[in-house]
């Protein structure tokens, strides 16, 4: 979490807690499942998605799954990652997704000459994959980890990490996933650490955006807000360039959040 974020109102947050609480639990029982599976990458967002699901549902309804990459997923994600599971006392496995990668490079030629978004995309899809193949023989329902600014941003695959059956945090921004983390006691080491996506090397969410997580939530909820550009760039620190960059990445990204169009009638 940014040393310069100074918090979120606490009341806001609680009340924020007990309604994801509520929503995990109403919705796994209106859909008849058995309980939940959740991708743990090692992040704080997974962290913070798989701690509400076990405070709805109960640590022994869900399931953690870990799907490293070798020679990419960090041995701190890994070791993050086992950690949560712990500290949340669920059942968790570890699942290397290289060799699927390998079978999909080997049946498919044009998959050597692809650009690194299309193989992390790729990545993604086949972690989504195997998170409903346990789903599925389980009677459980897939938990998504994508926070409000991911989701506004389309700053996540679609059918892959976006394929999930509910999102309970996507109501909130990055920051809020941060200070309701602290709030709730995740262990540090997934609190403080840079986010990534982790699907290429080097790879950090805030090298990509351009702009901070801190300095992208103020845009977004001034935007919210309905307030004019003009006024948003009175903000300090945030430029034209970065402003145009979210509302870009808004707008091209409308199609990732909302149903496959159909033609009318």
């Amino acid at each position: 979490m940014p040393d310069e974020y100074q918090g979120i109102d606490s009341m806001n947050l609680e009340i924020a807690q007990n309604r994801i609480i509520d929503f995990i639990r109403n919705e796994t029982r209106k859909a008849g499942v058995d309980g939940a599976v959740v991708g743990i990458s090692g992040g704080i967002d997974s962290a913070l998605a798989a701690t509400l699901t076990v405070k709805a549902l109960g640590k022994d309804k869900v399931l953690g799954i870990h799907m490293p990459e070798s020679g990419l997923t960090t041995s701190e994600d890994s070791k993050d990652a086992k950690t949560l599971a712990d500290w949340l006392g669920i059942e968790f496995q570890t699942i290397g997704i290289s060799g699927i990668i390998s079978a999909f490079m080997a049946a498919v030629p044009e998959s050597e000459s692809a650009d690194r978004l299309s193989k992390g995309n790729l990545k993604a899809r086949i972690r989504m994959s195997l998170l409903y193949f346990h789903a599925n023989r389980m009677n459980r329902m897939v938990i998504g980890t994508g926070n409000k600014t991911e989701i506004l941003l389309g700053y996540f695959t679609k059918y892959g990490d976006g394929g999930v059956d509910l999102e309970p945090i996507g109501g909130l921004y990055k920051t809020e996933v941060w200070e309701l983390s602290r709030r709730l006691g995740v262990p540090d080491s997934l609190i403080t650490k840079k986010p990534s996506a982790g699907l290429w090397a080097g790879q950090t969410d805030e090298a990509e955006l351009g702009i901070s997580y801190l300095k992208v939530d103020e845009v977004l909820k001034r935007l919210e807000q309905n307030e004019d550009p003009e006024t948003i760039l009175k903000t300090p620190g945030i430029s034209a360039e970065q402003l145009n960059s979210v509302m870009n990445r808004i707008e091209r990204s409308e199609h990732k959040r909302n149903a496959p169009p159909v033609p009318p009638n």
